[in-house]
């Protein structure tokens, strides 16, 4: 099974772009929305690293596998 590890929501937001997902909605917890997908994931901008299991589940609602996000 490939590691996964924190990253920062700097990180993520960029991989998501990627993806080709967009913000709709600021705030505490940014929202990105995909057209292509038809998929609405919200993503929290704490301070310091987004956790392995807060990141496994958005990892999981994309539809990617971990070494399709690390990828990105």
């Amino acid at each position: 099974m490939p590691k996964l590890v924190p990253i920062s929501h700097r990180e993520l937001v960029r991989k998501l772009r990627h993806a080709g997902f967009e913000m709709i909605r600021t705030g505490r917890h940014p929202v990105y929305y995909s057209a292509e997908k038809d998929l609405t994931i919200p993503i929290p901008s704490h301070p310091g690293d987004v956790p392995k299991g807060t990141l496994r589940t958005i990892i999981r609602e994309l539809g990617l596998t971990v070494d399709e996000f690390n990828a990105l």
